[in-house]
């Protein structure tokens, strides 16, 4: 490693340091590779770590027998590139921020002579010289649809988009929720003026909730109690947009600010939105690998993700409240990013200072907040000894039945809470289990950059399945940890049985079996049981679907054999019908081969 240091260019690029065991230990950007890297050591009179570097570094450093390095051509590439390998690989010393979501915007295209409001969360391609005319609200990380949902309740706006094509009014404008465009009976300069009265709510909402409240209660006085209710949680939703503040800048000025802080167990980012001077909403998410925060890498990475390409906005000014190293050069891809100048401040004093101080003191009261109460996550890490408490996990089954509709499902567990959106349920073709948890695993890791990877897998299996989940891990040199859960071996076969057999946890520390009543054990039980829930619905679905095409087959004269020896051939029935007839031809007889083409 030591020549390969004195050896390298002078260029910008990406450095990666593994341990001995090839675990990728940090991924790190550069201006100047050769100076960069140099840094960490000292040469003379022995080569050891610098002593100046943070103690992170230093415990890396110690860890460190390989060197890798990527060149590019300039560091905004070296400062994108890191971000991605970071996110895609999750390295030991270095943080992974998980919000990495695109938040929703309310537009509208004034091009229009009746223009709607609609949801986006990317920019909307327009032509010419109305893309000038397209307005972005937000970003809305809850209530979005809420609010959009508020203004067609209280404006009479053109409630579909269908409505204007149909050119006949509709109940819409019986009901007096819309002014009937198509009809002509308003014009599109009055229809103009009730549009800016919409879109001034979006911001100040104070009118908004004003009459959603007249609205609920005149449905509550007609005991219309249904949908009173939901305006009433509308309203509520509306009103939780924005963390509440007497903060009001004189000028329409727009602002996003972010403030990060680190806890004894994980940190939290929470960010404010500021436009027109007031913040029109809020968010917060928390992070972990605590005991390796990094500020400067923590804002950096936080800003890079929230700004993709297609985001509808970004403000000329980001305020920070912290101020870090790397701000000019974060700055300045964000403004080639967006092709306008963005300008990225921490200020000491004044309003803006108030508003970093607002969104800290939101930090510190979800720390309280989080700190306050004992997670099963940190019992989990303790009893397995793991790189990191496990707030985020992925747990993996696949069923089948005699190698028919073969599935595998995914699910996540989130912070306490399932996160089923995030579920996955894939169509596996592999013909044994194992060769079906690889391809199940595999096509996980390969989405690692699009979606991080976890703090840990929970895999339905024992040790050959856990094997194989490190193995493919270490190919792909990501850092993750893994556990296996299988039924005892009761006579050569594991009996699914309740009370049958016990559960054993396979480990890298090997084989740990828990009492019964563990609670730790039960916290396991249930993300397996959840997985295989999830897994064994799917394949019933797909079960049934393959019954019917199967019949259909065996109607047709093709008899279960011929069925299954085509499907093992093509995999699916789907390939079974787009193949060709001299394709078929080769795994049956022409006689089959022409009544499948020919009675599709």
């Amino acid at each position: 490693m030591q020549n390969i240091i004195k050896n390298l260019p002078a260029s910008a690029g990406v450095y990666q340091y593994f341990s001995a065991t090839g675990k990728l230990l940090y991924v790190g950007k550069a201006k100047n590779l050769k100076n960069r890297v140099k840094s960490y050591w000292r040469f003379t009179p022995a080569f050891i770590p610098n002593q100046s570097q943070s103690p992170r570094i230093i415990k890396m450093l110690e860890e460190a027998v390989k060197l890798e390095y990527i060149v590019v051509e300039s560091e905004e590439d070296a400062l994108i590139l890191e971000n991605s390998l970071i996110k895609q690989l999750k390295p030991k010393y270095n943080i992974l921020l998980r919000d990495d979501k695109t938040y929703p915007y309310i537009y509208i295209d004034e091009s229009l002579d009746y223009p709607r409001f609609e949801i986006t969360r990317k920019v909307i391609k327009s032509k010419g010289t109305h893309k000038n005319k397209i307005s972005y609200y937000g970003p809305f990380p809850t209530g979005g649809r809420a609010l959009l949902d508020a203004l067609y309740e209280v404006y009479p706006l053109v409630q579909k988009k269908s409505c204007l094509r149909e050119g006949k009014a509709c109940l819409f404008y019986q009901i007096k929720k819309c002014l009937a465009p198509c009809e002509g009976k308003v014009s599109p300069e009055a229809y103009g003026k009730i549009i800016t009265q919409a879109k001034e709510s979006i911001v100040k909402r104070k009118h908004l909730i004003e009459v959603l409240e007249e609205k609920m209660t005149a449905l509550a006085m007609q005991e219309r109690y249904e949908e009173a209710g939901a305006l009433r949680d509308s309203i509520d939703t509306i009103s939780s947009l924005s963390i509440s503040s007497n903060i009001d800048l004189a000028n329409d000025l727009d602002l996003d600010i972010f403030a990060i802080l680190n806890g004894d167990e994980k940190g939290v980012i929470v960010k404010l939105f500021m436009r027109a001077g007031k913040i029109i909403s809020s968010s917060y998410s928390y992070f972990r690998h605590t005991h390796i925060f990094d500020e400067n890498e923590a804002y950096r990475q936080a800003l890079l993700e929230f700004y993709p390409l297609d985001s509808p906005h970004v403000a000329k000014q980001i305020l920070t409240s912290h101020s870090f190293e790397d701000s000019p050069q974060v700055a300045q891809t964000l403004s080639q990013r967006f092709s306008k100048k963005v300008d990225i401040l921490t200020p000491q004093r004044g309003p803006k200072a108030k508003l970093i101080a607002l969104a800290l003191k939101n930090c510190e009261e979800l720390l309280r907040k989080t700190q306050t109460s004992t997670l099963m996550e940190q019992k989990i890490a303790d009893l397995f000894s793991l790189s990191c408490i496990p707030y985020r996990i992925e747990s993996f089954d696949n069923s089948h039945m005699m190698g028919v509709a073969t599935v595998g499902g995914m699910v996540v567990w989130d912070e306490s809470t399932w996160d089923k959106s995030s579920y996955r349920r894939y169509e596996l073709h592999a013909r044994d289990e194992y060769g079906q948890m690889k391809e199940l695993l595999s096509r996980r890791i390969e989405k690692f950059k699009e979606a991080p990877a976890p703090d840990l897998w929970i895999l339905d299996g024992g040790q050959a399945n856990l094997n194989l989940a490190l193995s493919l891990l270490k190919e792909a040199q990501v850092n993750l940890d893994v556990i296996a859960i299988a039924k005892e071996k009761l006579d050569a076969k594991a009996h699914r049985a309740k009370g049958a057999a016990k559960d054993l946890l396979y480990t890298t520390e090997g084989l740990l079996e828990l009492k019964p009543n563990d609670k730790r054990l039960h916290w396991i039980q249930r993300q397996r049981d959840e997985a295989h829930r999830y897994a064994i619905t799917y394949h019933q679905n797909k079960k049934r679907k393959e019954d019917t095409q199967v019949s259909l087959l065996n109607k047709k004269g093709i008899g279960k054999a011929r069925v299954k020896k085509l499907l093992d051939y093509f995999g699916t029935f789907e390939a079974i019908q787009n193949a060709s007839l001299q394709e078929l031809e080769k795994v049956t007889s022409r006689k089959i081969a022409d009544i499948i083409k020919n009675n599709n």
